[in-house]
């Protein structure tokens, strides 16, 4: 079984990698051609293609993620292998898609509005013109997942996670046409013509619409026959349909919760970090947790969902406190890699080492966040195989009100002059972190109570024990930051040198992680080492 995990968690893990990777040319390009801090044009691209991930997050990441996998590996065992039922399931819900859809587009003024109240009315007019091009994308940012789901519930998990390189490389060659066509492309919005929005959110949608129909190629190695089916009485949809109602509210709080964010921070929108700056953040602080939290924990959650099913609870406890332990081993040294590198990494994403500073500190104020939410990824969905979204739901709520208090905190921060427009952003991600790792902890505490001993104990003792590698490690690699002149060192003269010196700084970190732990004799380096092992050729 762990040879499995480590097989599909190497294929998850290298296209989760590259996809990313890409991902972050794509975010590099993007401010190439339109700046970053204090770009008006840039922050209301990033409102407009914020709106379809919104809403899409409220349908599919609220539902889809939560339900699709246990019921798909339930239905399974049904005598057509699950086929009716997955063949119900997404024709009913390609349909809800395509309502949302034109819903969602009809309302974009009103949707701009509310995640970019405070930017100016320019920035604003831009992404409403920009949100009509965007906004489609949530018919295929569902449809790939509805299909990615599916895949990963019958155990195909590459190419959920290959797919979203397609997407990157044509926004990639969009991006670099509007730059070619319009450069020098202006950042104030009020400048931006009918044929750059055209050009920029055109492109934009193709690449998502391209990543869903990638997936279809795929689906012959399921086995199954998928076909239009309306039929939707008495294949146990209406389980479905009790279980992401509770999703579904949960997604709606957090995308509320996001929206005030967002349109708090929007009130630094041509002055200093804001949507743009957010967003870059929120990418580098993703790349570990997608790169490691998504490849490790994804089998590990289809595992969880079977024993679950089977009734064979203490196995579920082992998976859980096998898997965290085995997720924060990475993770850490991650979080401690991006803090060391955290400015040259930012500089990639900003166009002067000032920006990079300032990117930085939102980047390091999420980063704070990294490993709480990395034990909440297999903590909320061992509710999930219980078939249990009420109490996901609840602690997710709880999360929200700490985000939306937070975020008025620092507003009123803001309008006492105890902090500059220039740190509004850092202080709404600070906010959010608190919230999720006061949420990770009532969470655990939960599902103590759901299913009984989670050997939490041991976490923290490895989490000690890896904390005891990681904060050398992480100074390590800081100082190699200041030999290289800190600031005002090649490591933040430019993009390309800003890359390089990330990845000299977290090679660092790393070697010294795990020189420390191999001098600890730490038992998780064999556990950690025959998962890497995997990803070499020939394993």
């Amino acid at each position: 079984m762990e040879s499995s995990l480590g097989r599909a968690s190497a294929v998850i893990g290298a296209g989760t990698l590259v996809s990313r990777l890409t991902g972050l040319l794509r975010s590099i390009v993007l401010v190439g051609v339109l700046g970053a801090v204090g770009s008006e044009a840039a922050d209301a691209f990033t409102f407009a293609n914020t709106l379809p991930n919104s809403v899409f997050a409220l349908i599919s990441v609220g539902v889809l993620t939560a339900v699709i996998v246990p019921q798909i590996v339930k239905a399974t065992a049904d005598a057509d292998g699950g086929n009716a039922f997955i063949s119900k399931l997404f024709t009913l819900g390609t349909v809800v898609l395509v309502v949302t859809t034109l819903i969602a587009t009809i309302a974009a003024p009103w949707l701009v509005v509310l995640v970019a109240g405070q930017a100016p009315p320019a920035a604003q007019a831009l992404a409403t013109a920009l949100a009509y091009w965007c906004l489609p994308q949530i018919l295929f940012y569902g449809l790939y997942a509805l299909l990615g789901e599916a895949l990963n519930a019958r155990r195909i998990f590459g190419p959920f996670t290959w797919a979203p390189v397609v997407n990157n490389i044509v926004s990639i060659v969009g991006f670099l046409l509007l730059g070619a066509l319009f450069a020098p492309v202006p950042t104030k919005a009020a400048e931006w013509t009918p044929t750059m929005i055209t050009t920029l959110g055109a492109t934009a949608t193709l690449g998502i619409a391209l990543q869903a129909v990638v997936l279809l190629v795929f689906w012959r190695r399921t086995g199954l026959a998928l076909k239009p089916d309306f039929r939707w009485r008495g294949v146990g949809l209406g389980t479905v349909g009790k279980l992401a109602g509770w999703t579904f509210l949960m997604a709606f709080a957090s995308l509320a919760a996001g929206v005030l964010q967002g349109n708090i921070v929007s009130a630094a929108s041509g002055t200093g970090a804001s949507a743009t700056v957010t967003a870059n953040a929120w990418l580098i602080f993703m790349l570990p947790y997608s790169v490691i939290v998504l490849s490790i924990g994804t089998p590990y959650f289809t595992q969880i969902s079977e024993h679950a099913a089977a009734g064979r609870h203490v196995e579920v406890r082992e998976d859980i406190s096998r898997s965290i332990r085995t997720l924060l081993f990475f993770i850490v040294a991650a979080v401690a890699a991006v803090a060391a590198a955290a400015i040259p990494a930012s500089r990639v994403f900003t166009s002067s080492p000032a920006d990079a500073e300032a990117a930085a500190l939102v980047l390091i104020c999420y980063l704070v966040s990294l490993i709480p939410l990395t034990i909440l990824f297999i903590v909320q969905r061992t509710f999930y195989a219980y078939d249990d979204t009420r109490t996901p739901f609840w602690f997710t709520i709880f999360q929200c009100c700490l985000i939306v208090g937070t975020a008025l905190i620092a507003w009123g921060l803001l309008q006492a002059d105890v902090i500059p427009i220039t740190g509004l952003a850092a202080a709404v991600a600070l906010g959010q972190s608190i919230s999720s790792t006061v949420q990770t902890i009532v969470a655990t505490w939960l599902l103590h109570r759901k299913i009984g001993s989670l050997g939490v104990r041991s976490w923290l003792v490895t989490l000690g024990r890896f904390a005891v590698a990681a904060i050398p490690a992480g100074l390590a690699g800081w100082g190699v930051f200041v030999l290289f002149g800190a600031s005002a060192g090649w490591t933040v003269s430019d993009k390309i040198p800003g890359a390089l010196g990330t990845a000299v700084i977290g090679l660092v970190v790393v070697v010294v992680y795990l020189g420390i732990l191999a001098l600890l004799r730490a038992p998780e380096l064999k556990v950690a080492g025959s998962l890497v092992r995997r990803f070499l050729p020939g394993r």
